[in-house]
């Protein structure tokens, strides 16, 4: 099965499953909680955790499809979080959460959200132990997150973000769901340590290239294709990989750092990253990534789910271009 039709059909199967679960509960918190989640998206962190069992264990998915939706929920309760941080109005393409209700509205939804994915996991049919195990990486994984968001807050006041700084924070905030994704779907289905740590060693490197397409996609894509605020790091001088390797090459981006940046301002800093080679380094960036997370993958048994793990790694960097 190709990749596009593979994600499809995991997408179906989550958003039936999350409307289920969230699209009919009661009272306004339940609403603000579900508005995101139910708001759709390419699942790909539950697709993540349903293709890691079946590596391990063929057909295992099925049991454990609960911790596949716990990772989606998890997801949206950062986005929800991010979007207050940022003050963000869409978000796939809806208004985000704080905007549509309000911020002490949008901080329980997130809670909420963040409750309930720890929960799913104790849903899946796996052995007590690999329950307990996943719960202690999703659980280790949420403290990252936190480390990785803060770590990319206080970047915002320098100046002076190194490359490694960078990517141990986008690692943090990005890498390590999709490690954790992995290593819960193998734990679950009863995989060895070495499979374990072999998926979650994927998941890792390809968040990280992933957070690095999305610093592009921030920039290069439109509101309509990203479903995001365009240039929204632009504008408030987020420290990402661009505007660490623009430094390096002698660009200056502080003067589009305001909030009423126009599109023709945006497409002026495009022009001047494309002609000093910000851009295309940035890429190469992204691809020593890939590059690192297919080959953490040699060592799992050769099947079609692993060749679709690899795919995704592509999928990752080519995205919304």
């Amino acid at each position: 099965m190709k990749l596009e039709e593979y994600l499809e059909s995991v997408a179906e199967d989550v958003d039936l499953e999350l409307n289920r679960l969230f699209g009919s509960a009661p009272g306004e918190l339940n609403k603000a909680s579900a508005h995101l989640l139910l708001a759709g998206g390419k699942r790909l962190r539950p697709a993540v955790v349903i293709l890691a069992a079946d590596i391990v264990k063929n057909g295992s998915s099925r049991e454990i499809f609960p911790a596949a939706l716990a990772l989606e929920v998890t997801h949206t309760f950062t986005l929800v979080h991010d979007d207050i941080m940022d003050d963000d109005s869409q978000r796939r393409g809806v208004p985000t959460v704080h905007c549509k209700w309000n911020m002490p509205t949008a901080v329980l939804a997130g809670d909420v959200l963040y409750a309930e994915a720890f929960e799913l996991i104790t849903r899946a049919i796996a052995d007590s132990q690999a329950k307990v195990l996943s719960v202690e990486i999703l659980a280790r994984t949420c403290v990252e997150i936190c480390q990785g968001q803060h770590e990319d807050m206080t970047f915002e006041d320098r100046n002076d973000v190194l490359d490694y700084e960078y990517i141990d924070m986008v690692g943090k905030k990005t890498g390590k769901l999709y490690a954790a994704a992995a290593a819960i779907g193998g734990t679950l289905a009863g995989g060895n340590v070495n499979q374990v740590q072999a998926l979650h060693d994927w998941g890792y490197n390809s968040g990280i290239a992933f957070q690095i397409q999305d610093d592009l996609i921030d920039l290069l894509s439109t509101s309509d294709k990203s479903g995001k605020d365009r240039a929204s790091d632009l504008r408030e001088g987020k420290q990402t990989i661009v505007a660490i390797k623009a430094r390096e090459a002698g660009v200056d981006l502080s003067k589009y750092r305001k909030p009423d940046l126009t599109d023709a301002e945006i497409d002026e800093a495009i022009a001047l990253l494309e002609k000093s080679g910000v851009i295309s380094e940035v890429k190469k960036n992204a691809q020593k990534y890939v590059t690192r997370a297919k080959e953490m993958l040699e060592g799992l048994p050769d099947c079609d789910e692993r060749k679709l793990l690899g795919d995704i790694t592509d999928y990752f960097i080519s995205r919304c271009f």
